[in-house]
């Protein structure tokens, strides 16, 4: 493991480069105590893993839009290095889609799943496919990869760098203006807004988010359920 020399993360952040999951290796070190603000990373030929360690100093029902931020964040960047015709979106359970085709997405752990309480800790990571995982793609087209979609010339590292950069900005944007703006960006690049759903074993139609990001579906009887982010917490050590 080394401390990420190679790498220039924006100030309030730092990187470490693991050789095993990144998402893992930033639980075990958030559990441990580490400072927030660390990106643990790794990058193999075939795979790309990244993983920030937050602080909040809000209720985990609130710290959760730490979710789609890292997911906005995450198209910004892609966007900024990709050629032009690509199109990244986001699904509201932290998947990726390049292209229309699934690509890869985020997964979150906090030190409570209480909503109500701050958590000491919160870990957003993300793990991108850079090949195909099989040589006759044409055989799973809803899935992809990021150098099958025309992507070949983004480097691996500096999508990361371009990441947390973008990340930082908007949890920046966040703290000082609230999810106005946050909202309306996310709306532009959600997938699957207005269309039928299923989540958490609730069907219906998604008509958007609550304030907090949380699902918002509309069953056939005209009732609205909630299905709040913190449900897509995986359970902390």
């Amino acid at each position: 493991m080394t401390e990420g020399a190679d790498l220039v993360f924006p100030p309030l952040l730092w990187g470490e480069e693991v050789t095993t999951d990144a998402f893992d290796h930033a639980c075990r070190r958030a559990l441990l105590g580490c400072d927030a603000g660390l990106v643990a990373w790794r990058a193999t030929p075939d795979l790309l893993e990244g993983a920030l360690v937050l602080a909040p100093d809000v209720p985990l029902s609130r710290a959760m839009t730490m979710l789609p931020l890292c997911g906005v964040g995450f198209q910004n960047a892609l966007g900024a290095l990709a050629p032009p015709e690509v199109a990244v979106h986001l699904d509201w359970d932290g998947g990726l889609r390049v292209n229309g085709a699934s690509c890869g997405g985020f997964r979150c752990m906090a030190a409570s799943a209480d909503p109500d309480a701050v958590p000491d800790w919160l870990v957003i990571g993300f793990a991108l496919p850079l090949l195909p995982e099989n040589d006759a793609p044409g055989t799973t087209p809803d899935r992809t990869s990021l150098y099958a979609e025309g992507c070949a010339e983004v480097f691996p590292p500096a999508l990361l760098e371009a990441w947390a950069r973008h990340t930082l900005g908007w949890i920046s944007r966040w703290e000082q203006d609230g999810s106005r703006g946050l909202h309306a960006e996310w709306r532009g690049l959600a997938h699957g807004l207005g269309e039928p759903a299923r989540q958490n074993g609730q069907t219906g139609l998604f008509v958007g988010v609550d304030e907090d990001f949380g699902m918002l579906l509309r069953d056939d009887h005209g009732t609205t359920h909630l299905i709040p982010l913190t449900t897509l917490l995986e359970p902390a050590p």
